[in-house]
């Protein structure tokens, strides 16, 4: 009897690593499986779905990647570390360390990453800067009046921000803003939009009044999320003379995004994709 249990608990648990090895979706001659969704959807916070469909991408660009022969150096992915650990004031060990931390990444899987990225952006660049052009001076000045609320910026966040080592306290936090811990440490300020960081402009943009940004690894190997009290009245519209750099650069990046998705939807289309599990 012993025997046949443990026989039909072997059985179970191969029966079981078949379901989350199952093949999920086969791009070319690609494959992903309902483990690799699974664990995307973990890392990058998003739904089976989202993962599923970001993946199919990732297996387009990495056909494409090897047609164009693109390749990536190490010392090109180390040289990417340092320069976005330097961006959020923080060491290469502490880089690594909120990484960890944040999305369970070693430093092994973390290189990988970067490679991929940086493999993906040189393909970006191959495919749109030879259909890309430069906007004449009618269009960018077109662009600019019919965006004008693209370049106002607030001239102030009102904000509490809230700190602490444990992850898991702050999502309680954000799910349940009446919820104490006296591990969370909370701070009032008033930011000034003139003096930050481009990244946590961006980050406090995106966030409405009255609600919290996502959590974000902070530079002393803990967590932080920063809940909007008030956002200061918009600042007076630059002149067009003053803002032409950012106004060609916010053009040629919707223009870019258009050809990417462009051609990524005609190569899926063209590509055999067959999606088994969803």
């Amino acid at each position: 009897m012993l025997r046949i249990l443990l026989v039909f608990g072997i059985f179970l648990l191969q029966l079981n690593a078949k379901t989350i090895d199952a093949i999920a979706v086969i791009v070319g001659d690609e494959i992903i499986t309902t483990y690799d969704i699974q664990k995307e959807a973990k890392i990058g916070h998003l739904t089976l779905a989202q993962a599923q469909e970001m993946l199919i991408r990732k297996k387009l660009e990495t056909l494409e990647i090897k047609k164009r022969h693109i390749n990536v150096s190490e010392d090109e992915v180390y040289e990417e570390i340092r320069r976005v650990a330097a961006t959020n004031h923080m060491s290469i060990s502490q880089f690594y360390n909120a990484v960890r931390q944040s999305n369970g990444l070693n430093s092994t899987q973390l290189k990988e990453k970067i490679k991929e990225r940086l493999l993906s952006q040189k393909l970006y660049q191959t495919i749109a800067m030879s259909k890309m052009q430069q906007p004449s001076s009618q269009e960018i000045e077109e662009y600019y009046k019919l965006h004008k609320d693209k370049f106002t910026q607030p001239s102030y966040f009102d904000v509490i921000i809230y700190t602490t080592t444990n992850k898991t306290l702050l999502q309680q936090k954000i799910q349940n803003p009446m919820f104490f811990s006296p591990q969370i440490q909370q701070q009032s300020q008033r930011i000034n939009t003139q003096l930050i960081s481009p990244q946590l402009k961006q980050l406090l943009l995106r966030t409405p009044e009255g609600h919290f940004t996502p959590i974000v690894p902070n530079p002393q190997n803990g967590f932080m999320t920063i809940y909007v009290q008030q956002i200061g009245v918009p600042s007076k519209v630059e002149d067009f003379k003053t803002m032409k750099p950012q106004i060609i650069n916010a053009m040629m990046n919707e223009k870019r995004m258009e050809i990417l998705d462009d051609y990524f939807a005609k190569l899926q289309n063209n590509t055999n994709v067959k999606v088994l599990k969803r």
